[in-house]
């Protein structure tokens, strides 16, 4: 299975290159993802903060979730870079939070606070939240829209889907 991601990344690559198109690398590597447009499933998870959140008191933001595990070398980068877009956003009406997946919560716990992030933290050591967003990837962000709909979803992490994901941000906080 992997093999076809890779082929098909590789392709995407090829063609971004050649065509100088980071929608198309990341919409090509990416296979489908059934949530699109669905509503998003709700949850509660407890934050680092000591706060609990739930995902549906925020409908009438735009809401970021950044699944991520301390284990992934360019989450902690996503992270940085979701920071930025979360500072200059925030005022506009957007919620973002990180989801952690690391089974061991202490661990989860230690990168979390390190991460230096603006925005919350929670911690999904049992994955219920991970299995209902049916995360296949790390990092992986999900964007619901105001409505609540699942839109948009990036797989990994790089410069090309740093692009894409501020362009997506941007349309579903002007909609």
């Amino acid at each position: 299975m992997w093999r076809r991601y890779a082929r098909a990344g590789a392709l995407a690559r090829f063609c971004a290159a050649i065509l100088g198109c980071a929608a198309m690398h990341a919409a090509a590597a990416e296979p489908p993802y059934r949530l699109i447009g669905q509503s998003a499933p709700d949850f509660a998870l407890h934050g680092v903060s000591g706060a609990n959140v739930r995902v549906s008191e925020h409908r009438g933001e735009v809401v970021v979730l950044s699944f991520w595990s301390s284990r992934c070398t360019p989450c902690r980068t996503q992270l940085t870079e979701l920071n930025r877009s979360f500072v200059t956003y925030q005022s506009a009406g957007l919620a973002m939070y990180g989801v952690g997946v690391d089974d061991d919560p202490r661990q989860a716990l230690a990168f979390a606070r390190s991460a230096g992030v603006g925005f919350p933290m929670l911690l999904d050591p049992e994955k219920g939240v991970a299995r209902g967003y049916e995360v296949d990837n790390l990092p992986m962000t999900v964007l619901i829209d105001r409505g609540g709909n699942v839109r948009y979803v990036l797989r990994d992490y790089s410069p090309a889907n740093e692009t894409l994901y501020l362009q997506r941000l941007r349309a579903l906080l002007n909609e």
